[in-house]
């Protein structure tokens, strides 16, 4: 039975980058980006995270939708898509009279179409220009 939280350890997360096949990253840096995260949720199996996404926001009108990692034998069962909305929740319920939140997300190579079902919009587009990234060190 899947089971959603909002408690993941830095091992866990660790666990998870590497079973989607993404860049191992310092433990400590993984302990202080799930700290120093607004909010985290993580869905499990008999106690196994299988799952996790998270949000971290500047409290005004940016928000970022990070790790949205589902291990590969878990795919095509709405968890993903569960984690996704949860966020978009915990947004939703910190907006304000007259606020408006922007969300953005550096989607997954092919992953693109799936954040479209949730109402992001690509880049570029007739507004905003291609998403870009700078990695140091």
């Amino acid at each position: 039975m899947l089971r959603y939280e909002n408690t993941l350890s830095a091992d866990e997360y660790a666990e998870l980058r590497s079973a989607v096949g993404w860049e191992p990253i310092a433990t400590e840096q993984a302990r202080a980006g799930l700290l120093n995260s607004d909010f985290v949720v993580v869905c499990r199996e008999e106690g196994r995270a299988v799952g996790c996404a998270r949000i971290f926001w500047d409290k005004g009108y940016i928000a970022y939708l990070a790790d949205v990692m589902v291990r590969p034998e878990y795919g095509h069962r709405g968890i993903g898509r569960e984690l996704v909305a949860r966020c978009i929740a915990f947004i939703d319920g910190c907006l304000r009279e007259g606020w408006r939140i922007k969300i953005v997300i550096v989607a997954a190579k092919g992953k693109e179409n799936f954040y479209r079902h949730f109402g992001f919009e690509p880049r570029p587009s007739e507004t905003g220009g291609a998403g870009m990234q700078l990695w140091r060190g």
